[in-house]
């Protein structure tokens, strides 16, 4: 009986140490998600429009931002879901992880004590804040190589028919490097300057998670 019972009691250990196992090998892949591959983005009509489709997509890479005597370097995360994004900038930045998110409308920003403040002018809010800015709403079109469609902008192109420069919003924005993100040519390299502030992204990943409607 006790022999048995000890059996029982190692199987039982056994069972529960395989589930946890799994469980948090489910987790796991849960948490990491893949993304999906863009169809062919064709010329700069088509390139603009379906890029202009897509709701869910993020980036990872980093930031450079100067303005006079201010400025950081850091990393960045920007994750896209329709008018809803979140952009966090993470690095030695003196003022610790700095979140940003907003929904078309409004633009929120969390500092690193979990501080919420509501930006009514986000550009011009974050100037006062920290003595830069980054162009919060356009940025979301302007690192996927297309204008931000709410605003006039002058275009440029390269020899692929891609964006190479534009002027929008009173930044100039030039894009020096196309890789691969989704399959396709997405940019990886740019820089948009203001009267102000010089802005230097460069993308190190590319996710989408949805296809662009036809």
């Amino acid at each position: 009986m006790c022999a048995n019972a000890y059996s029982r009691t190692q199987i039982s250990r056994r069972f529960a140490g395989a589930f946890l196992l799994s469980v948090l090998l489910l987790s796991s892949g849960c948490a990491t998600r893949q993304g999906l591959e863009l169809p062919d983005l064709g010329d700069w009509d088509s390139r603009q429009y379906l890029l202009g489709q897509v709701d869910e997509w993020e980036f990872n890479g980093r930031i450079g931002v100067s303005a006079g005597d201010e400025g950081f370097n850091a990393s960045l995360r920007w994750a896209q879901d329709g008018d809803d994004f979140q952009a966090t900038v993470s690095g030695p930045l003196g003022i610790g992880t700095v979140r940003l998110e907003g929904n078309g409308r409004r633009v929120k920003l969390i500092d690193k004590d979990g501080n919420r403040t509501v930006l009514d002018d986000a550009e011009a809010d974050l100037y006062v804040r920290y003595g830069w800015t980054i162009p919060v709403q356009s940025l979301r079109y302007w690192a996927l190589g297309i204008p931000d469609p709410a605003l006039p902008a002058t275009t440029e192109f390269d020899d692929q028919g891609q964006l190479r420069s534009l002027g929008q919003g009173g930044w100039n924005v030039r894009i020096t490097r196309y890789g691969n993100g989704g399959g396709q040519s997405m940019p990886t390299r740019l820089t948009a300057l203001s009267e102000e502030t010089r802005v230097k992204l460069v993308i190190h990943k590319w996710l989408f998670f949805d296809q662009p409607a036809p």
